[in-house]
């Protein structure tokens, strides 16, 4: 072999020698991304599927408000809007940290390989190095080293091929561990983006929630009344499922309230009033709930209990409760009117809405309320934000007072 060939193989060696090295480490990311592979490869899939579906409503909701013409109605789609950019926000800064987190624990696996073979490199190097460095003239000089020089040029003559293949195989390994790390600049890039796309957002939020509080401060009396006429309802029930039938109740006595026909003028001839007697408004419940359109989860998060399964206490869940991330936004699941918004014992901040056609909604686990009972809310209104992991959400569906899996009628 000649001198440049063996330079070429020990500066082979060598580079094989110093790749856990020659990775960078990368650059911290926050506490939260640190996830499992497993966790990530879930959390990238149900983030990146979320992320889709918020920016579809995002982008209706912004065509509705535009062709809106009346101004309450464009500031509640407004609202809307700005609350699925939020949670769309919200789920791409969840796929960076599963992309950060799947190219960590890869680049790991990567640094764990290349350390056991790191030591035998490195040997071989060194040994390479010193037979590169000893001059072959000196050789010949002692007794018997030409010969051991003959046998040790054989030697790697027919170990070299073996050699090439395992340095290539390190130096792919090498650039894998060069492309993890800008993977993982990118899913860390893509995080900052994301929570600052996220403040701006919130911001336009509270600036727009706040213009509507404004506006609507003529009507605060009425809405100040009903809520505590709602909380002396949260008083006097025994527990939460007390509080929605009562509510469901107040409900069905207001609809049919709505139905009555109003006052009709005194006819000139009595006679044709008399004849048939008028026939009796239809009951809502009676004819049975219809469906329930653009039904949506209130928040972005991972299932902890689905529907029917079974709790600590061995009862059967009648909803679903989400574990989201700490300050999510929550959103109404669909159209409808607050019955009861407020703090419950038991259940932290919770939120019940009236659908049409006897159809009950109740969200439990808000850090944060933003609606008030007697509030008009659309599918997608924000309602206030979660509290996090430590804090799940529980989301229940009902139709004229039983549970029903939310799962099935959402699109």
């Amino acid at each position: 072999m000649n001198r440049p060939a063996l330079l070429a193989l020990i500066a082979s060696a060598v580079a094989a020698s110093a790749l856990v090295a020659a990775l960078p480490a990368t650059r911290a990311a926050p506490a939260a991304v640190l996830i499992e592979p497993d966790e990530a490869e879930a959390q990238l899939a149900r983030a990146a599927r979320e992320s889709r579906r918020a920016e579809g409503r995002a982008a209706r909701l912004t065509r509705e408000a535009e062709a809106a013409t009346e101004s309450a109605t464009r500031t509640a789609r407004e609202a809307a809007a700005l609350a699925a950019r939020i949670q769309q926000a919200e789920a791409e800064i969840a796929v960076a940290q599963a992309r950060y987190a799947l190219a960590r624990s890869e680049r790991a696996a990567l640094t764990a390989r290349l350390a056991e073979k790191q030591e035998p490199t490195a040997r071989l190097a060194a040994a390479l190095q010193t037979a590169a460095r000893r001059p072959l003239a000196l050789s010949a000089l002692q007794p018997g080293s030409l010969k051991v020089v003959v046998y040790v040029r054989a030697v790697l003559a027919s170990a070299v091929p073996q050699i090439r293949a395992r340095t290539a195989g390190l130096r792919q390994e090498l650039d894998r561990g060069r492309t993890l790390e800008a993977e993982a600049a990118a899913a860390l890039a893509s995080l900052r983006n994301g929570e600052q796309a996220l403040r701006e957002r919130r911001a336009a939020l509270a600036a727009l929630e706040n213009r509507q509080r404004l506006a609507s401060r003529a009507a605060q009396g009425a809405a100040l009344r009903e809520a505590e006429r709602a909380l002396a309802l949260a008083e006097e029930a025994r527990d939460l499922d007390g509080l929605v039938a009562r509510l469901d109740d107040i409900a069905a006595l207001r609809r049919e309230l709505a139905a009555l026909p109003g006052p009709v003028l005194r006819p000139s001839d009595l006679a044709a009033a008399l004849p048939s007697a008028p026939a009796p408004a239809p009951s809502v419940a009676a004819s049975g709930a219809p469906p329930l359109r653009d039904l949506q989860l209130p928040v972005d998060g991972r299932t902890l209990i689905g529907f029917g399964a079974r709790r600590e206490s061995g009862l059967a869940s009648t909803g679903l409760t989400l574990a989201p991330a700490a300050g999510a936004q929550v959103v109404a699941p669909a159209r409808g009117r607050v019955a009861f918004a407020g703090p419950y014992r038991g259940f932290g901040r919770i939120v019940i809405i009236e659908h049409e056609g006897g159809w009950t909604s109740l969200v439990t686990g808000l850090a944060r309320i933003d609606v008030a009972v007697g509030d008009a809310v659309i599918g997608g209104s924000p309602m206030g934000v979660a509290g996090g992991r430590e804090a799940p959400v529980t989301f229940e569906l009902r139709r004229d007072g039983e549970p029903v899996n939310p799962l099935q009628y959402i699109g």
